[in-house]
């Protein structure tokens, strides 16, 4: 295929030949999906019903399972569908589309774990200040702007990954990934969507140095707490937050970082399995196991 016109759906890389891993491959994506919605469904549930968790934390909390719901339905139904019927196909739009939600909810997560990290900060640095710096109306600008901005920042990404005609079809990863898309680029226009992906680097690492500055600031003001159960106050509502912070970090830094082959192992796809599922399936086990409030609304909302 020599220019961008004849591609009109791309081939995806299929897990095994053999239809019995296929079915396999079918229903761990079914069980895990199953458990991702399930459990952030709980977490929004919980947060919605429960008025004591009315407060910016939790309203943060719940947007963040809001995204997470999304970012897994991006790209594991349709794998389970191509497993299912032992196909590899997906239209030219539907991998623009896939690029496009990726992007927007993988960086949205991110972001809105910033944003957490600074909500965390001035709640317990400066708590007489909270109510005002954190209010109902700035938490609903704070979620709507960076909706939004996330939006253009995706839209400019798929451009600058779609702008360059595709010498080939055939995407050796089981989802439209961007590294993977620009390998078969034709011309230097791939280089556009390279610009937009160092200024990302910068960008996240100056998110992620904020946070780092943050629990700085965060941890001295926890050493003048001289109540225990003050000190263990601010750890259960702390604690949970750095966790995922660093398994979202970790997960997508090990995934990004290392070379990308040109023919993907076993052990590659796997390490992408990873960095895709386990932040939105461990997200609500970990603050459900460590956060009480959370902890009590479920019970709640569960009956128990």
């Amino acid at each position: 295929m020599s220019n961008k016109t004849t591609i009109t759906v791309f081939l995806l890389l299929q897990i095994s030949d053999l239809w019995e891993f296929q079915i396999l491959h079918f229903v761990a994506f079914l069980l895990l999906y199953l458990g991702i919605v399930s459990g952030n469904l709980l977490i929004i549930a919980a947060v919605a019903f429960d008025r004591h968790l009315h407060r910016p934390m939790y309203f943060f909390l719940m947007n963040l399972a809001i995204q997470d719901v999304g970012f897994v339905s991006v790209f594991i139904p349709k794998s389970m569908a191509n497993s299912l019927m032992n196909t590899r196909h997906i239209s030219y739009s539907g991998c623009v589309t896939q690029v496009l939600l990726f992007v927007f909810f993988l960086v949205s997560d991110f972001l809105l774990l910033t944003v957490m990290a600074y909500d965390r900060y001035v709640a317990i640095c400066s708590p007489l200040q909270y109510e005002m710096i954190m209010s109902r109306e700035v938490c609903m600008q704070i979620i709507a702007i960076l909706w939004l901005a996330v939006f253009l920042y995706s839209v400019l990404h798929t451009g600058g990954t779609f702008a360059s005609p595709f010498c080939s079809n055939i995407v050796n990863q089981f989802f439209c990934e961007i590294p993977q898309l620009l390998k078969l680029a034709c011309s230097d226009l791939y280089l556009i969507e390279m610009g937009i992906v160092m200024f990302s680097i910068f960008f996240c690492l100056a998110c992620f140095i904020f946070i780092v500055v943050t629990y700085v600031h965060i941890f001295r003001a926890v050493r003048r707490i001289r109540s225990v159960q003050g000190r263990k106050k601010v750890f259960s509502t702390c604690l949970p937050h750095l966790t995922v912070v660093s398994t979202f970090v970790s997960t997508v830094c090990f995934a990004y970082l290392r070379p990308s082959p040109d023919n993907p192992s076993h052990l590659d796809v796997a390490i992408t399995i990873v960095y895709c599922v386990v932040p939105p399936l461990l997200n609500p086990v970990i603050y459900s196991m460590r956060n009480k409030e959370i902890k009590n609304a479920m019970r709640k909302l569960l009956g128990f």
